[in-house]
């Protein structure tokens, strides 16, 4: 399979040209657990972090981060590529480009300033005219009420009230039977008891997301009076996430197309998910959801059971979110994304197996890949395993069927493993290819 590779270069303090072409195994094989090669410099540009290819025609776009800029780029031979017209400015740090189904139009989001662009697309594929969506407001802000859909997800200080994920960070077990069961006392549970066992003594199905009334603890917000506020204290049983910035201010970081006509963006600094939608005059913004405080949404998922997962650079955690009868996004399950996790881990990239049974979300830090299993509709998560990502600074993966390639932006370098496609976990290195500062694997069809 042939990859085209997104890296910094001077302009970033590194050693990158441009975009880069490589191959895993036989190049026009739709498989890539072969050993990696790399076949040169497509074309010169300054620091392509993140690339986007055309949905009909053979181009990429790419996100130029520190000229603030998106280039695109016309494919001219098997590993070559020419630039198809001048750049066009879309904002300070644009670290993300994403292109509509329709190839009509792209969105880019800028780090730097918290700004989501609508740039027009030609026939040919070249850049037209740039229009800025409305700047993101800080659901948390002085005067503000707290976001009603964050606080579904809350038992208290951010904890998640998701029940797996309550068992990963060790919570008391009777206080979760507690939970559960409605009423105080709860029933004599061993606080090394597994949920099943406590599902199975309180008389629950054995898929808690099956009972409706597990379904309303998790959905809505507790009244104080209930057995939820307070019942779980998660102090001390997970690993501290990085601090937020202690100024907050916006930071557009990811997009992605959803079926109906909408465009979902993350703004990391003001944790937000907004949900746009686009015409030939640029965006307007339709709704947003809030996540809780702090946990810094950084990349986006859509799963093929029309759910959109998210993870958070902040607090390591991966949400659920679902569209209602009216058409409105909203929280809907979370978890932490590995109860391995170190409490220096920043979220980076997520992604999916082809088949949607698992997502894998990279943590930089301890330099793992912490497996996840869909569950259910979509929205329920658990965790599987972490891996050893065999690099360092995992920015970005990719999964091809059996293979997971890995961006090592601290050890500079594009790594192999192995994924059994059973259990869906990430074996050791298979194979390694050294590339400056690499930051997208982007596969070319």
């Amino acid at each position: 399979m042939r990859f085209w590779i997104g890296a910094r270069g001077a302009d970033m303090k590194a050693e990158a040209n441009g975009i880069m072409a490589a191959t895993a195994g036989d190049a026009d094989s739709p498989l890539a657990s072969g050993p990696l090669a790399l076949s040169g410099d497509a074309v010169a540009a300054p620091s392509p972090t993140w690339l986007a290819p055309h949905p009909r025609l053979d181009m990429v776009y790419a996100a130029l981060e520190k000229k603030g800029h998106v280039g695109a780029f016309r494919r001219t031979g098997e590993s070559t590529l020419t630039p198809l017209g001048p750049t066009v400015a879309t904002g300070d740090a644009t670290c993300h480009v994403s292109v509509s189904p329709d190839g009509s139009h792209l969105v880019a989001t800028s780090w730097g300033e918290g700004r989501v662009t609508h740039v027009a697309l030609g026939t040919d594929g070249r850049l037209g005219a740039a229009a800025v969506g409305d700047p993101s407001e800080d659901p948390y802000s002085t005067g503000k009420a707290p976001a009603p859909d964050a606080a579904s997800l809350v038992a208290q200080d951010g904890g998640i009230a998701d029940l797996r994920s309550l068992v990963d960070r060790g919570a008391d077990a009777s206080q979760i039977a507690a939970l559960l069961a409605g009423t105080a006392p709860a029933p004599a549970i061993g606080a090394d008891a597994g949920l099943d066992e406590i599902l199975a003594l309180l008389g629950r199905s054995k898929d808690p997301f099956d009972d409706p009334a597990v379904r309303d603890i998790l959905r809505g917000a507790p009244d104080p009076a209930s057995p939820l506020a307070g019942a779980v204290d998660l102090s001390g049983t997970a690993p501290a996430a990085p601090e937020p910035p202690a100024e907050r201010v916006p930071r557009a970081h990811c997009s992605v197309f959803l079926p109906g006509g909408l465009v979902a963006t993350t703004d990391l600094g003001y944790d937000l998910v907004r949900f746009w939608r686009t015409s030939p005059q640029g965006l307007r913004l339709d709704h947003e959801v809030a996540l809780p405080r702090g946990t810094g949404p950084r990349h986006l998922s859509l799963h093929p059971s029309g759910h959109l997962h998210v993870v958070t650079e902040f607090s390591c955690e991966v949400y659920a979110l679902a569209a209602g009868p009216d058409g409105r996004w909203a929280l809907r399950s979370a978890t932490t994304a590995s109860p391995g996790a170190m409490a220096t881990d920043t979220g980076a990239e997520l992604t999916r197996s082809r088949d949607g049974e698992f997502l894998y979300a990279g943590l930089r830090g301890s330099d793992t890949i912490a497996v996840l299993r869909v569950r259910g509709d979509g929205e329920r998560l658990e965790h599987v395993a972490l891996a050893e990502s065999g690099i360092r600074t995992p920015r970005h993966h990719v999964v091809i069927r059996d293979a997971l390639l890995i961006a090592g932006q601290g050890s500079n370098e594009i790594a192999s493993l192995a994924v059994d496609q059973r259990t869906g976990v990430p074996g050791r290195v298979r194979h390694r290819l050294a590339v400056p500062t690499p930051q997208h694997i982007l596969p070319v069809r």
